[in-house]
């Protein structure tokens, strides 16, 4: 891995690492009532179809995703740049996943929701607490360009079908091909994670989500640099 690999990828290790510590300490902080000067302030939980629990819903099993391609890939090849990649993503979007299904655990609110369209709460959700409608329309909000492929859930997830593909291959196929869905994976995140920096009200998850946007902003840049390095180039 080059010089500049190295610190673009401990950039974006950093990155993750202040917004996981800054998450926990304000997650702990508003389960006990405190405001951070230290005043009690009474608090109202996010609304069943608010940004704040839809993001957190719609992210976990985005990162989910993630975590299952990441373990393929790490069978599939002893490249180990693209093994520490994999266990690196794994690890943090793993806790990353449990932070956000802890906070819907805090909020008394389902991890599921039965009448909820995958990411409806970027569309009019309501940003305030509100219980809002189901089916949100998502038409007008800026996604940055990604959109969920036929057989995806949602932007940038792979379909069955590609991580089957991703499951049968081996060495370098195997990892330009992960890393090929990881780039599209990360670009659909990076949206999600924008809209909740500006929609979701609960600062210690805005700040969570602009860590994720600055992480797998960086880690796209490490992907190409390793793609190139393997002759080949991100899809699309």
């Amino acid at each position: 891995m080059t010089r500049t690999s190295n610190r673009t990828y401990w950039a974006a290790g950093t990155a993750v690492l202040l917004a996981l510590l800054f998450a926990v300490a304000a997650t702990v902080a508003s389960a006990s009532g405190g405001g951070g000067d230290g005043s009690r302030t009474p608090g109202r939980a996010p609304g069943l179809y608010s940004p704040d629990a839809g993001f957190a819903r719609d992210m976990a099993v985005h990162h989910q995703q993630a975590v299952e391609m990441s373990f393929i890939v790490r069978d599939r090849t002893k490249d180990e740049p693209v093994r520490g990649l994999a266990y690196d993503i794994a690890n943090t979007q793993a806790n990353q996943r449990g932070m956000l299904l802890g906070w819907l655990d805090l909020w008394g609110l389902p991890k599921v929701v039965a009448d909820e369209p995958p990411m409806s709460w970027m569309g009019t959700a309501d940003q305030h607490g509100g219980h809002g409608t189901a089916g949100h329309d998502m038409a007008g909000h800026d996604m940055g360009g990604a959109a969920a492929k036929p057989g995806a859930l949602m932007p940038g997830m792979a379909t069955k079908e590609e991580l089957a593909q991703l499951g049968a291959a081996e060495g370098r196929d195997a990892e330009v091909l992960y890393l090929q869905l990881m780039t599209d994976h990360h670009k659909g995140g990076v949206a999600m994670a924008q809209g909740c920096a500006q929609q979701c009200e609960t600062p210690a998850e805005r700040a969570l989500a602009q860590g994720m946007v600055e992480a797998q902003q960086s880690e796209l840049t490490l992907m190409a640099d390793m793609l190139k390095q393997r002759g080949a180039a991100p899809r699309g």
